[in-house]
């Protein structure tokens, strides 16, 4: 069950990439329930659309650096960069926590933190 989780979070994800909201809405259950911690927790299909359609004005550059699955859950850890109505990208680290039911993501639990954008520098000797 882990593996067939994890390819359908990566055909999730796909849909995601290619602004595809309804295709990665048919993954999730009707009752799905996504928290955001520390921020608000979003109950039902309809209430992510919304959510989605106000903070994804272009679909989001999401890169995984990991997938762990074990059980109902799949973990995805990486970086997510957001581009608002104006344009300016902000930058994110994310852990996504998702539990399945069947082959629905259900429940999701995000701890998402502001990541810098490192600079890359060189050491002239």
């Amino acid at each position: 069950m882990s593996d067939k989780n994890k390819a359908i979070l990566e055909e999730a994800n796909a849909a995601i990439a290619q602004g595809n909201y309804e295709g990665f809405l048919s993954f999730c259950t009707d009752d799905t329930e996504w928290t955001f911690v520390g921020d608000r927790t979003l109950k039902g299909k309809a209430a992510v659309r919304q959510w989605m359609a106000t903070e994804y004005v272009e679909p989001p550059l999401n890169i995984v650096a990991n997938l762990i699955a074990e059980g109902d859950f799949v973990t995805a850890l990486g970086d997510l960069t957001i581009k608002d109505e104006d344009g300016k990208a902000a930058h994110y680290s994310y852990c996504d926590i998702w539990r399945f039911r069947g082959d629905k993501m259900v429940e999701l639990r995000a701890f998402v933190i502001p990541a810098e954008v490192k600079a890359e520098t060189s050491n002239a000797a």
